[in-house]
């Protein structure tokens, strides 16, 4: 079967430096065009990977939490130049907390878009594959943390719907009812994922894991794609760094919006950002037009 994410069936270790990467820049570079790139670029990833499962998570969750965030930094960050209105109490709003306010809601947005992209790409295979070796007990324990929510939430509709079978779901019943149906519900969880995690480390130490000279399968390769792709996050590293270090990419809000002069240079290092952020829109995009062509025999 064909792999729909055609970045996924990179090699682990480039999905991993990649993710690192975007996630770094996009924590550091406090620039306008930069959080744009970022959030836009994670944004389309995730609906790429999710569809309207993660068209719903952007609009549900991540859009009134950027609202919030955005609202809050002037109601407490009364720092700037540029006064707009006072508080009632008599503290100033002013238009940089506000800018600041909407960039730093655009970099929290973009980090936690990019996490879920990530927790979509790189699985627990994957880490366990990187990190096995290294640390085998840090990534036993990472790769188990980073399943345990979708486990969690999956065992928890098993566990509700068998308690539905019986009417001792916390739709069923009185209030008090309810609530010690779902005191029992919780109680079945805890106990279903303490047990599973004693499970898994039994059954890893039973395998010999993180012994040393122990051998292990792996249907992973290196091959020339995963070369070229680790040669090009490679070049985007430097050059972008190289832009971060000159000030190209720099962006004050405080005391006073001030950012460093647009040209050719610094466009050249924000087209380079854009190109990193979209490689896995890219080669998911050469890899479709290539998949229509097979199937079209043309």
């Amino acid at each position: 079967m064909r792999n729909r994410d055609a970045f996924s069936g990179c090699h682990p270790l480039v999905n991993f430096l990649y993710f690192a990467l975007v996630l770094v820049f996009g924590m550091c570079f406090m620039h306008p065009v930069c959080l744009a790139v970022s959030l836009g670029s994670a944004t389309a990833y995730h609906l790429y990977l999710k569809g309207r499962k993660g068209l719903g998570f952007s609009l549900r969750i991540l859009l009134p939490m950027m609202i919030l965030a955005a609202v809050l930094n002037p109601a407490f960050n009364h720092e700037g130049v540029t006064i707009l209105a006072y508080t009632p109490n008599g503290n100033p709003i002013t238009l940089e907390s506000l800018v600041y306010g909407a960039a730093s809601a655009c970099m929290l947005a973009s980090v936690i878009q990019w996490f879920a992209c990530y927790n979509e790409v790189m699985t627990s295979d994957k880490f366990v594959y990187l990190f096995g070796r290294i640390i085998p007990a840090l990534s036993l324990v990472l790769s188990m943390t980073l399943r345990f929510v979708p486990k969690f939430n999956a065992q928890l509709k098993t566990i509700r719907t068998a308690q539905q079978c019986v009417g001792r779901d916390v739709s069923d019943g009185s209030i008090p009812q309810r609530i010690r149906n779902g005191i029992t519900i919780l109680s079945i969880l805890i106990t279903w994922s303490l047990e599973n995690a004693i499970e898994t480390a039994d059954s890893m130490k039973s395998r010999g894991y993180g012994l040393p000279g122990r051998s292990a399968f792996s249907l992973y390769r290196f091959d020339s794609r995963d070369k070229a792709i680790l040669l090009w996050l490679g070049f985007c590293f430097w050059y972008i760094l190289f832009g971060w270090i000159s000030g190209a990419l720099a962006f004050r809000y405080y005391p006073s919006v001030k950012w460093a002069a647009f040209g050719p240079f610094p466009f050249s290092f924000f087209l380079v950002y854009l190109a990193l952020c979209l490689t896995p829109l890219i080669l998911n995009g050469r890899e479709d037009a290539k998949w229509k062509r097979l199937r079209s025999g043309t």
